[in-house]
């Protein structure tokens, strides 16, 4: 995914199948996760307040068990409305442009999340070359998928990469701690 972007969406990406994509997203953020809580331990809050190892382990479970679906699914519905409103036809009357269903477009943010993998540790330089690598890559992704051109896919990638990338994965934080010192 993060070589051969183009090569990756048009193999890994089929009509109706999440299931490769939600696990695939899964190890994203179990990569993501363990990176974060392993070199900022301030980033942690006292679940167990007895032990910060346990504390640790528990927002693990829930950020890979609960947060990826849920983050993912949202991120692909922002994305999905962002991909309509980027189709909508305006010359010809009111109309869509044919492109990929829903599950194409959140197996697309998906894969695009890959380098938010290498993003965990606190090295804001890093969070924020690794969002703006997965916000290109779901350019890449749904220009793929849905056949839209250069601009109308910029349109329709700005919010879920937002939201996703820079609100999910810490990037815009990590933008604001580079840009304040």
């Amino acid at each position: 995914m993060l070589v051969r972007p183009r090569r990756a969406f048009a193999n890994s990406i089929t009509p109706g199948d999440q299931a490769p994509a939600l696990t695939f997203a899964v190890a994203v953020v179990a990569a993501f996760a363990f990176g974060l809580i392993a070199t900022d331990p301030g980033a942690v809050p006292a679940v167990v307040p007895s032990s910060r190892a346990l504390s640790g382990l528990v927002v693990f479970v829930v950020a890979v068990v609960i947060g990826t679906p849920v983050g993912l699914h949202l991120t692909g519905a922002v994305a999905t409305v962002s991909v309509v409103v980027a189709s909508l036809e305006l010359a010809d009357g009111i109309g869509f442009r044919d492109r990929g269903g829903v599950s194409e477009t959140v197996q697309a943010v998906a894969y695009a999340s890959s380098p938010m993998a290498l993003a965990g540790p606190a090295i804001p330089e890093l969070r924020v070359v690794c969002g703006a690598y997965a916000a290109v890559l779901l350019f890449v992704g749904l220009r793929s998928v849905h056949g839209l051109g250069a601009l109308r896919t910029a349109v329709a990638a700005l919010p879920p990469a937002a939201l996703g990338y820079g609100v999910g994965y810490r990037v815009v934080a990590a933008a604001r701690t580079l840009f304040a010192a």
